[in-house]
């Protein structure tokens, strides 16, 4: 069923308030989870000399933002909270575009890497091709894109008071190869445990040079 333009406006505003609402305890409960090995998975498969400008998409309160920033690395964030955006740019010292998901407007060919950690869950299906090539053109050529989500049987909807989709592995090689991405790896998280106790699907996406 396709979701009307309506539905779309209501799935991003009520999303973003649940995330503004709850700033502080999403910050206290999330900033010292260690994602060492998603960040080492982006910067491992970028290509050129350092630094790298990186956009980390979904920055929340700016965990990975400020960790980029610290390797070096030019970091852009962005987020469609305003919570987050203002919290991460006071933890980081980074500049933070605040931008809803679903309208998108970010520089052609700019970025050589794009981190995406437990964010493009909240993007529709039927949304998500427009999204990931809008992702795929702000990178440049050979550009690298990171992705974390948490795995399901490619379901979407509500779950309190967010709108989630559940992609497993092939729904979203399909979805991030339409938009013209080559698959470099994907593993699942947390590390160390049996699959059905690794609740993340990390991936990791090049574009191609030509």
């Amino acid at each position: 069923m396709t979701l009307t333009q309506a539905e779309l406006d209501r799935i991003a505003q009520e999303t973003l308030a649940h995330y503004d609402a709850r700033a502080d305890d999403f910050w206290a409960g999330t900033r010292d989870h260690d994602v060492r090995q998603n960040r080492g998975a982006l910067l491992e498969h970028m290509a050129g000399p350092a630094p790298f400008k990186i956009l980390d998409f979904g920055c929340g309160p700016g965990r990975d933002l400020k960790a980029f920033a610290e390797y070096g690395h030019e970091v852009t964030g962005i987020d469609g909270s305003a919570r987050f955006a203002q919290m991460a740019r006071e933890y980081s010292g980074c500049t933070v575009w605040e931008q809803d998901f679903l309208k998108l407007d970010l520089p052609p060919q700019h970025f050589d890497g794009v981190f995406a950690n437990a964010s493009l869950f909240h993007v529709p299906g039927q949304e998500l091709p427009r999204v990931l090539r809008a992702l795929h053109d702000t990178l440049k050529p050979g550009g690298v894109l990171f992705s974390s989500n948490p795995r399901g049987d490619n379901s979407e909807g509500w779950n309190r008071g967010r709108y989630g989709a559940y992609h497993d592995i092939d729904a979203w090689r399909i979805h991030v190869g339409g938009a013209g991405f080559t698959e470099l790896t994907h593993y699942y998280r947390p590390p160390g445990l049996p699959l059905e106790q690794q609740p993340w699907l990390a991936s990791v996406w090049r574009k191609p040079k030509n």
